[in-house]
């Protein structure tokens, strides 16, 4: 039977891939992100960060929306008051042309004539 054998030890200054130089540790030597925040990055940080991020997020997405539906809001009641102006012209135009004398002056070409005694009753024998 053989013997259990402890496994080869890998050396802390060999990579196994290649260089050891990946995006993540020039922009730690760029930036001296150690000395701001020690050794790594405190990953327990993370969540409120993301959490607050995420609520900064949605109120200016809220905000965005807002402001869109005021200008449609607006528009809209440009618009209503166009048309309320436009009505209130027509109704007028409609009560001068349903007056009596109006109507006379325009079937007068059709040779209709307004008749200026009152109607007599007629009254029946039984």
């Amino acid at each position: 039977m053989s013997q259990n054998t402890f496994k080869k030890k890998i050396k802390k200054g060999s990579s196994s891939k290649g260089s050891g130089k990946n995006i993540f540790s020039l922009i730690e030597e760029k930036l001296n992100v150690t000395g701001i925040l020690g050794e790594g990055v405190p990953v327990h940080f993370a969540p409120p960060f993301f959490y607050a991020a995420m609520l900064a997020l949605i109120y200016i997405w809220s905000n965005h929306r807002a402001e869109n539906m005021i200008r449609k809001i607006e528009i809209t009641q440009q618009e209503v008051e166009d048309i309320r102006a436009d009505v209130t012209t027509l109704e007028a135009e409609y009560m001068l042309s349903s007056k009596q004398s109006e109507v006379a002056k325009k079937i007068a070409p059709l040779g209709i004539v307004e008749i200026n005694e009152p109607p007599m009753k007629i009254k029946m024998k039984k």
